[in-house]
């Protein structure tokens, strides 16, 4: 624990006083906490159940001032290091206190304190200056009119902070967010959300046309090409639009994305796979004729490139029990199995930041609601409370991430990386910035041969949870996404399958050499939602190119087109974002 400690609290200053606040005494009060309290946070953290959501952000540190009519006002960094979420209480003598979720605009450039003496103020400091603003006084207050906007993302203090709404996903007021991204956002004009789409098994099947001869234009040197044992010309139903492929992409070829540097495109048929991989009896099914000719449609990222950020949607996942795994004792009496169903008092609001929206390169939906989000059958439905998929976003764990699980993750140093959790990688979370988790391993590095193979539960419905349809019909349509590193160089794949099992994933997979890949979502085109954006013809906004042309019809219509999900406006789902590195 004492090793534990000492890494957390690296640049941040310790409290005199064991466990305590600054004093109030002095001007200016920095969030900070001493390695008493981290500790007695983190014991707290990994207790069987918490009580509130904050109790799930061990890094967190707070300062606190005295107003002159004798209350409080109180700011909580929720992760120092990600520095990017606060909460702000403001108790006033016989009113309560008040509570707002805000969101650092610019967390590479301003840093929040607060100010003590006859009028406390909210310190914004960076590029060498500072300026403190009462977001909490007048009437109304900043805050106050903010918190009555309908705006997920309200500025306030000159736009260098967001307070956070609680909004409905996908039914918004349109008018009102357009309004202000019109007018506060880079590209805020072309920028919103939607609803759902339909559920059966090869609904959105895609079979391209193929010439067994053709030119295809040059595939992407960095990546290589797919072990694959024919190559034909397919024309995807992608609207993805990339670079030297006018007459068709070859199968299994990458190609650069048109307008998206550092993005690249290609696409398959599993009957293409090279004999090799598809005849191996390595923990994978035979695939049958359907999904032998359904189209596969992936997108690599360049790694060094971007970073990858989370987001939860305002509905999904939830943080309450899923009702697949059975439960007993105590946790009958428990609202969620870390002990709680609510995200209070933080707000998920299921949009990107406006601050980040000038760089958004691409988004895509992230992975199970919760009630999927959990064991109903084999062994890992009657242990670790049934399995429920854990989530982590900008530092505070809102599910527990769990042993066995396939996990996507970020630090708070933006390493990016793809394994099955264990509990001893439990010791990361303190530097985790975001995460997710989804199932079991589709693929993996075997560390004895070098070589991408199926994981161990890829041919087991149930122990999978890899979900279909009630009679254990695995194949649908289903999105994935694997890691690969190429000499040194670092690539995410986001995979749509249009109906498949996954057995069929593990083959496409191993097929473009995958370190590791896990599920996301399946069933509608909706839930595997994944667009790439690049600047419109007129410069002045963004244009969504969506991995299927089935996608498009999850975003709604404006008086200018059609607009992004997860973008413009609240999202039910939660998603993934990537945005180009300044």
């Amino acid at each position: 624990m004492t090793q534990k400690v000492s890494r957390w609290v690296r640049g941040v200053a310790i409290s005199a006083i064991a466990g305590g606040l600054a004093p109030v005494a002095m001007a200016q009060v920095e969030p900070e906490a001493s390695a008493e309290t981290l500790a007695a946070q983190w014991e707290t953290y990994n207790q069987y159940a918490v009580s509130s959501v904050m109790e799930l952000a061990p890094m967190r540190a707070a300062a606190e001032v005295a107003t002159p009519e004798g209350g409080t006002i109180r700011l909580t960094s929720l992760h120092p290091e990600v520095n990017r979420w606060y909460l702000l209480e403001v108790t006033r003598p016989g009113q309560g206190t008040q509570r707002f979720h805000l969101e650092n605009a610019d967390a590479d450039t301003w840093s929040l304190a607060l100010e003590g003496g006859e009028t406390p103020g909210l310190v914004i400091a960076g590029n060498g200056g500072q300026e403190v603003c009462q977001p909490w006084d007048g009437a109304p207050s900043e805050l106050g009119a903010a918190a009555q906007s309908g705006l997920p993302y309200a500025p306030v203090c000159g736009q260098k902070i967001y307070l956070r709404n609680r909004v409905a996903g996908s039914r918004t007021n349109r008018e009102a967010v357009s309004d202000f991204l019109r007018q506060n956002v880079v590209f805020g004009d072309k920028l919103v959300n939607l609803i759902k789409g339909t559920f059966f098994e090869d609904a959105f099947l895609e079979d391209a046309a193929t010439v067994e001869q053709g030119d295809a234009g040059d595939a992407v040197a960095a990546l290589g090409v797919a072990r694959l044992d024919r190559r034909p010309i397919m024309r995807p139903n992608m609207s993805i639009e990339v670079i030297g492929a006018e007459g068709g992409m070859e199968a299994g070829a990458w190609y650069a994305v048109d307008g998206a540097e550092g993005v690249f495109a290609s696409a398959l048929k599993p009957a293409y796979i090279a004999n090799e991989i598809l005849s191996e009896r390595n923990g994978a099914n035979w695939l049958d004729g359907v999904e032998q000719n359904a189209d596969v449609y992936l997108v690599a990222f360049d790694l060094g490139q971007f970073e990858l950020g989370y987001e939860l949607g305002t509905d999904h996942p939830g943080l309450g029990w899923s009702s697949r795994p059975q439960r007993s004792g105590q946790d009958w009496n428990l609202a969620g199995p870390d002990g709680i169903s609510r995200a209070d008092p933080l707000v998920r609001n299921g949009m990107l930041s406006p601050s980040l929206t000038s760089r958004a390169v691409a988004a895509f939906a992230g992975g199970f609601k919760r009630d999927h989000g959990a064991y109903r059958f084999s062994d890992y439905a009657t242990f670790n409370k049934g399995h429920h998929y854990g989530f982590i976003s900008n530092g505070v764990t809102f599910s527990s991430l769990i042993e066995n699980l396939a996990t996507l993750y970020v630090t708070v140093d933006g390493e990016i990386g793809m394994k099955t959790w264990t509990e001893a990688d439990n010791a990361m979370v303190p530097d985790l910035r975001y995460a997710r988790q989804n199932g079991v391993a589709v693929v993996r590095r075997d560390p004895e041969t070098g070589q991408s193979v199926p994981g161990n539960r890829v041919n087991s419905w149930g122990g999978g949870n890899w979900s279909g349809s009630a009679d254990a019909q695995l194949r649908t349509l289903r999105s994935g996404a694997c890691l690969r590193e190429i000499d040194g160089r670092q690539f995410l794949m986001y995979a749509y399958f249009s109906s498949v099992t996954p057995s069929a994933m593990a083959r496409v997979f191993q097929a473009y050499d995958c370190d590791y890949a896990m599920l996301l979502d399946m069933n509608s085109p909706e839930l595997t939602y994944m667009a790439v954006y690049r600047q419109n013809q007129d410069g002045d906004g963004l244009e969504p190119m969506h991995l299927s042309s089935y996608m498009a019809e999850s975003d709604p219509w404006s008086d200018d087109g059609r607009i992004p999900r997860f973008v413009g406006f609240s999202d039910n789902r939660d998603f993934f974002y990537l945005l180009r590195k300044e």
